[in-house]
């Protein structure tokens, strides 16, 4: 049996645990493995490599993807995947294992409708895939937020500032959510839940008032102008106010053991499951248990539920 592994989209701390994962266990199985490089760009340009165990040595606390990653709209395109599949199987490619997020599970769906047998990983900081409580990278980018919003709060509290810190998540508010909870945030601002700018502004006013020294506002990306809005509370509130945008820093860095672990457990049983010939799933972890399911439910609207239940207790312990 042969198979391929390609990693796409935004990288992900962990990402080179799950490829040292899928290698090591396919070449336990005398399963043999190829590497296509720069993602589905790679897989139509032909960019293949033969991988062997020490391919993978030295990578598990590695940040990024040994592999590199790209994007391609050109993908969309079925001329464009016909290629990629006729490239497969002039290597007679058995299965390709896809690592990323809500986008390289698309294009590997597409895939495995054209006839082509494909299995995801979910590796995305974002944690932007439905079906799996959490996917490979979101612990270590929030690791790396709760570290940075700790010591804002030290320069915050010195200088009696509020500050209001925007994290990534694209349109998923999970990173925003937990490092609030994590860092006793005052207020979080998420695309499942919004918040209203003047009540926030009245609260601070009341804070104010009350002595305290510092606030801390955490808000998802791509919601509002925070430098702006760190403007409009530093007029209204009697505060001053900074705006950080952590940026790219939330994408880089060793994972953390939860992930590393975690991508050794899905890249593992992503494996056994090409070997069983499944396709057209994806891997998930469901109350610590690593399942398999369909592309399809990776897909589907959000249950905010769990968040609902998070974001509740804001009020209650800030």
């Amino acid at each position: 049996m042969r198979i391929a592994l390609l990693t796409s989209g935004g990288d992900a701390p962990g990402m080179n645990a799950a490829i040292r994962a899928v290698v090591r266990t396919a070449l336990y199985y005398e399963i043999e493995v190829y590497a296509v490089y720069d993602g589905y760009r790679g897989l139509v340009k032909n960019e293949f490599r033969k991988m062997d165990k020490k391919s993978v040595s030295e990578i598990l606390s590695k940040g990024g993807t040994i592999l590199g990653t790209s994007r391609m709209e050109s993908f969309l395109l079925k001329e464009v995947r016909q290629t990629a599949i006729n490239n497969l199987k002039e290597r007679k490619i058995d299965c390709l294992i896809v690592i990323g997020g809500e986008g390289t599970f698309k294009g590997a769906n597409d895939l495995n409708e054209m006839g082509f047998p494909t299995i995801g990983i979910p590796a995305s900081i974002d944690n932007d895939i439905e079906g799996t409580d959490y996917s490979i990278g979101f612990h270590t980018a929030l690791n790396t937020v709760v570290e940075d919003i700790d010591k804002l709060k030290d320069t915050s509290s010195s200088h009696q500032r509020a500050s209001v810190v925007e994290t990534m998540g694209r349109y998923r508010g999970d990173l925003a959510l937990y490092a609030g909870l994590s860092t006793g945030a005052e207020f979080i601002i998420t695309p499942e839940h919004p918040l209203n700018k003047d009540f926030i502004i009245e609260s601070l006013k009341s804070h104010k008032k009350a002595g305290r020294r510092n606030a801390i506002i955490v808000i998802t990306e791509k919601i509002l102008n925070v430098y702006d809005f760190a403007n409009e509370i530093a007029e209204k509130s009697g505060f001053a106010c900074r705006a950080t945008v952590l940026g790219y820093v939330q994408r880089g860095g060793s994972p953390v053991p939860q992930d590393r672990i975690l991508a050794g457990r899905m890249g593992a049983y992503a494996v056994e499951c090409a070997k069983e010939g499944k396709k057209g799933i994806a891997i998930g972890v469901r109350h610590e248990d690593i399942v398999d399911y369909p592309f399809a439910e990776a897909f589907q609207e959000r249950n905010f539920k769990k968040t609902k239940e998070l974001f509740d207790l804001v009020p209650k312990i800030s």
